[in-house]
């Protein structure tokens, strides 16, 4: 297929990318840098230090004979994205280009208006670039099961039968978010719900899950094609920060009471998802959500894994709750559906003790690059 990711730079956006090159599709990467130059201005770069993306490029085929275009751009700039599209003719689009923090989207007023301007603008720009210059092109766009929140009741795959008054018609699962980047994935659903039902649109929204993990097929060819493993308090994933506490010597970080549960991933079952997603479309006019993680975890089960794994390791762990800078319930219910990615053929890759270790070991490698003031919390939800 002809794919183009946009957001091909980042954490996902990278090794989506090659996953898809290296089964030989043709793939068009493109991203303005917006996730680096976040990083630079939060103080919080990743572990490994990236290599200009132009140098990926060339050594991903270097390592595989497969190309991968990359182009600079911007999709909140919509004569760029058009042409872009037109250029590149996709079947499947896959959109991660938006800001990804929650954190961030919190820290001020600058970051919040980023947030929102970008995340909306972007995807409103996918959709018109769609509907100008590939009006069968399948949309696959990353959404957050964070969009939920924490309902007392079960989360449904997206929707969800509705019976008032005697009278039943199906909805849009209502959506609670907890930050204002988690807002924007809401009105990016509505977005894209509205125009697949105006113009026919063909779109998968992936509530995903928190990812872990820094390898992947494709990355393990080359230092150079590492992706952007992040360990901070505002891009950091909980998983991937507890790793790096536990080999920094710095006590895990549990915020508040620990019992803060979600459904998690690896970074290797996020790439099998997008690819199932993009093999199987739904078809013109449908808009399909799936609930894109394997497993849930407790923070506190969490804590307890790096552990007892760092501890067989020699690591000494340590788990020191802290002040919650969010506002979140701590305990609650929650019991969400994710059939959908199982029936279209998922083989999950779990949260094992071997896994863990694993990823404890690649970390260790880097253990002298890991600046500790960028661990404890710095961004609160409210004064």
């Amino acid at each position: 297929m002809r794919i183009l990711i946009l957001g091909g730079d980042g954490y996902l956006g990278w090794p989506t990318a090659m996953h898809f090159a290296a089964r030989g599709h043709e793939v068009t990467v493109m991203d303005n840098y917006l996730r680096r130059r976040m990083a630079l201005e939060k103080d919080s770069e990743p572990l490994v230090p990236l290599v200009p993306m132009p140098e990926r490029v060339r050594r991903f085929e270097a390592e595989t004979g497969k190309r991968i275009r990359a182009v600079v751009g911007d999709c909140c700039d919509h004569e760029h994205l058009l042409q872009v599209v037109r250029d590149s003719a996709p079947e499947v689009i896959v959109h991660y280009a938006e800001q990804p923090s929650g954190p961030y989207s919190m820290s001020d007023y600058r970051s919040a208006r980023l947030t929102l301007e970008n995340n909306l603008g972007a995807t409103f720009n996918v959709i018109w670039a769609v509907m100008e210059a590939a009006p069968d092109c399948h949309i696959v766009k990353l959404g957050t099961m964070g969009e939920y929140g924490t309902p007392n009741i079960d989360i449904e795959e997206g929707w969800i039968d509705v019976t008032h008054k005697g009278r039943t018609q199906k909805f849009l699962y209502p959506r609670q978010a907890g930050s204002l980047y988690h807002t924007t994935k809401v009105l990016d659903t509505d977005l894209l719900w509205f125009y697949v039902r105006m113009h026919g649109l063909q779109v998968t929204d992936l509530m995903q899950g928190p990812v872990y993990g820094l390898s992947t097929e494709e990355t393990d060819l080359h230092e150079e094609l590492a992706t952007s493993f992040s360990y901070d308090d505002i891009f950091g994933t909980v998983v991937n920060r507890f790793v790096v506490q536990a080999v920094a010597g710095v006590p895990l970080t549990v915020y508040g009471k620990g019992g803060q549960t979600r459904g998690y991933l690896h970074i290797r079952d996020t790439l099998q998802c997008i690819e199932l997603a993009a093999n199987s479309p739904p078809g013109k006019g449908q808009l399909r959500i799936l609930n894109q993680f394997t497993e849930p975890f407790s923070v506190n089960q969490l804590a307890e894994r790096v552990k007892t794994v760092g501890d067989r390791m020699g690591l000494k762990v340590q788990v020191q709750p802290v002040e919650n800078p969010r506002k979140e319930a701590e305990d609650h219910y929650y019991n969400p559906a994710h059939s959908g990615l199982l029936e279209l053929g998922l083989q999950p890759h779990y949260l094992t003790d071997e896994v863990m270790a694993s990823m404890l070991e690649q970390v260790l490698r880097h253990r002298d690059a890991i600046d500790r003031r960028k661990i404890l919390p710095r961004v609160r939800w409210s004064s």
